[in-house]
């Protein structure tokens, strides 16, 4: 399961609003890259899952993981830190083994490949993504 703190779901959902849309979810997927060897990635999700698809909820907003990124993100949680330093979207991932400074990078003990990511008909980033 990958869950949400009730404050990252309230951000997500002032965000989907601000944007003026009808959202599925958000996708969080992970990515080769980064100083640590993987990369983590969020963004709003206009697409259904697709059978690949792990979808889980939280407080009202769908998380949509695909199934390879899954295995790096087993019993993540998601949270939402509104401090004028270091804010932001936070993943606390109990596989990383390490991870950088910036928190957006990090290893696993098994290493491997990760996801492209993406997946929401949008071409990655810059599609709102928290």
């Amino acid at each position: 399961m990958i869950s949400l703190t009730d404050k990252a779901a309230a951000e997500i959902r002032a965000i989907m609003e601000q944007n003026g849309g009808t959202y599925e979810g958000i996708r969080v997927f992970v990515s080769g890259g980064g100083c640590s060897g993987l990369s983590y990635g969020m963004e709003i999700c206009e697409d259904p899952a697709t059978a690949e698809d792990e979808v889980f909820e939280t407080a009202g907003v769908k998380v949509i993981v695909d199934t390879q990124s899954y295995e790096y993100l087993k019993g993540a949680s998601i949270d939402f830190d509104d401090s004028l330093q270091g804010g932001g979207f936070k993943i606390n991932n109990p596989n990383a083994v390490k991870s950088c400074g910036c928190g957006s990078s990090f290893a696993t003990e098994e290493g491997g490949e990760a996801s492209s990511g993406g997946g929401c008909g949008c071409g990655g980033g810059g599609c709102g993504s928290p």
